[in-house]
């Protein structure tokens, strides 16, 4: 006697189908990375006149974070 079995794989979320399905993440990331960026440097803008007593800019660029999407990391500075 024979046993058959109907095992189906379904589909891992990290596993991409098609070519288009990569180049929409690819360009949705980048999309992401560039708003974050954008939104960043404004708000570093705004905060341009808040400086330490010796003349220094309180914050600054300081890199980019350890995600997927780079974005701008933000740090203030105490003295």
């Amino acid at each position: 006697m024979t046993e058959t079995t109907n095992i189906v794989r379904l589909r891992q979320p990290d596993t991409i189908d098609d070519p288009l399905t990569d180049i929409l993440r690819a360009g949705a990331r980048q999309l992401l990375a560039q708003a974050i960026e954008i939104e960043a440097k404004a708000y570093l803008a705004s905060m341009r006149e808040l400086k330490l007593p010796d003349g220094r800019e309180r914050l600054v660029r300081h890199g980019h974070g350890p995600v997927e999407v780079s974005r701008a990391k933000i740090r203030g500075r105490m003295t």
